[in-house]
């Protein structure tokens, strides 16, 4: 699966920002690239207060992306090419210029309206105080104070992302309904299925009480469901959805962005009768270490083994810096996988995208399915630079301008030329709406493609060899005994990776002929550190 950041992939328009017509126009290149299907972050109507993860209307497409009429023309030519597309729908909440919430804000306390979101009076003298002491994820209180028809203050709404995005009670049968509608919307017009954004956040504990510091810190209390976060009931939503799904021919997939505590209570949003597949965020961020990737992986495949799902793997998405910026960094520590934790560390950007370019055949050669992030298949970097002026990631603003959040691994993608827009725009475009470095020149398309060791052959090279080999995609996988700082593992029939994370070169099975490596091996021939082969062997 391949993830489209919309805003940045290709601009048709000259507006400075990507679009359907732009991303239709580049599918030979993602069909050449190899994948099987498009994930597409949100191209509906918003207000863009957070991307476009604040949506008026999830039924239509938002102008800056295009029309209607291009949606259903780029759903066909994807089609054609072999290409399956899924969408992205959020769920948790709308924006606060849906019509549902300027309704809700209309009426009044006490109407009907209000009823489909989560308003609250407030504690303390006349209400002053937000309702309990749940936390944004983008910084400050989860609750913003109203103020009702007859110009008094009034009551306070939930909101667990920015004040923009009013969280939604999917206690009320008319938010499931709709919801449910909005499926079988997309699903009629050849949709394949949905990205569900933070899938785990759905369902409140009725008496919204206030967290404990543990809670706080933590997304589960270690006795007691945590109040907002991966409840038990947010699974019957699901298995609502799948039998939606599964009313299809073929039957249309969901993929859960779930962040839970354990590989276990996200295996239980893939069970049978609910979703398909859930990322694998553990994966994303571990530290570039031997024995930390042996553990994830191994909890990981048990735990979807015992669900009968798919594992899904995934290094790099639009929400977390750039894997290559954060293996840059010292590995002996957890640092984080957001642009905020590694600001003032030092970096060896070099090192980095050696270590991607090995990670990216050690998730590639794993059994299950694979998500990669626009851009990670140039070797592309954090944009680490960006002016304050031009940041637009609402935690910029949240955070009091502390936390400079996501953009810099949005920034639009490089296809050709020496200068910016790099081919991501027509000329004579408006500039991208986010800067692109000028040492991109070198980290094109055009400039990837004639030269044969580059980051994006080694992607075009392992795709055709994982979409080939019998061994690869689903099945099992067995470890190899092997120093303590490697991984090998095999696969039936006759395959093996490898990985070195020492310092030691590594001495591969005399028997074995290397079909891929991510970079040179040694003069003897020997594994390198940070480098990973795929071999063909008999044994």
């Amino acid at each position: 699966m391949y993830q489209v950041y919309l805003r940045s992939f290709a601009d048709a328009d000259c507006d400075g920002a990507g679009d359907i017509a732009g991303l239709r126009s580049r599918l030979p290149y993602l069909a050449d690239l190899g994948v099987d299907a498009i994930w597409i972050n949100p191209w509906y109507p918003s207000p863009l207060a957070d991307g476009g993860y604040d949506i008026v209307d999830y039924r239509d497409v938002h102008p800056e992306a295009g029309t209607m009429a291009d949606a259903d023309e780029f759903i066909s030519d994807a089609h054609a090419l072999g290409i399956r597309v899924l969408l992205d729908i959020v769920p948790n909440h709308t924006s606060d210029q849906h019509p549902w919430f300027q309704q809700a804000l209309a009426s009044g306390v006490g109407s009907t309206a209000r009823d489909r979101y989560l308003f609250r009076p407030g504690r303390g003298p006349g209400g002053d105080q937000p309702p309990n002491n749940w936390m944004s994820q983008f910084g400050g209180p989860a609750w913003t104070r109203v103020t009702e028809p007859d110009g008094q203050p009034g009551q306070w709404y939930l909101h667990l992302f920015a004040p923009q995005q009013p969280d939604l009670a999917w206690s009320h049968p008319e938010v499931r309904a709709d919801f449910e509608d909005t499926l079988r919307f997309w699903f009629d017009r050849g949709v394949d299925g949905f990205r569900i954004d933070v899938a785990n956040s759905l369902t409140k504990d009725v008496d919204l009480p206030d967290l404990d510091a543990l809670e706080l810190s933590h997304r589960t209390g270690p006795d007691r469901e945590h109040p907002h976060w991966d409840r038990p009931d947010v699974h019957d939503i699901y298995r609502g959805w799948r039998k939606v799904a599964d009313s299809y021919d073929p039957p249309r997939v969901f993929v859960a962005e779930a962040w839970v505590d354990t590989p276990e209570r996200m295996a239980q949003y893939v069970r049978p009768d609910e979703l398909h597949n859930a990322f694998n965020f553990d994966f994303l961020t571990s530290r570039w270490h031997a024995k930390s990737l042996r553990q994830v992986i191994d909890g990981n495949l048990a735990a979807q083994q015992a669900v009968g799902a798919p594992a899904t793997w995934v290094l790099s998405n639009h929400d977390v810096a750039r894997h290559p910026s954060r293996y840059a960094r010292p590995q002996d520590e957890e640092r984080g996988h957001n642009f905020d934790h590694l600001i003032g560390v030092p970096a060896d950007h070099e090192r980095g995208l050696q270590r991607a370019r090995a990670a990216a055949l050690l998730m590639l050669a794993l059994p299950g399915s694979v998500y990669l992030y626009q851009g990670e298949e140039l070797g592309l970097l954090e944009v680490e630079d960006l002016a304050d002026e031009v940041l637009t990631d609402p935690t910029w603003e949240r955070s009091g301008r502390t936390l400079r959040g996501r953009d810099g691994c949005r920034v639009p993608i490089p296809w050709s030329g020496d200068a910016p827009p790099f081919g991501f725009s027509p000329d004579g475009s408006a500039p991208p709406w986010l800067p692109q470095p000028a040492a991109w020149a070198d980290r094109t398309v055009h400039a990837q493609a004639a030269d044969p060791d580059s980051t994006l052959n080694l992607y075009r090279r392992a795709l055709r060899q994982r979409a080939d080999h019998p061994a690869l995609g689903e099945g099992t996988m067995q470890w190899c005994d092997t120093p303590a700082d490697v991984l090998m593992f095999a696969r039936s029939p006759r395959f093996v990776c490898a990985v070195n994370f020492a310092d030691t070169p590594l001495q591969l099975p005399p028997d074995a002929q290397i079909t891929l490596s991510s970079g040179p091996l040694t003069g003897d021939g020997t594994l390198p550190q940070d480098t990973a082969v795929w071999l063909q062997t008999d044994r």
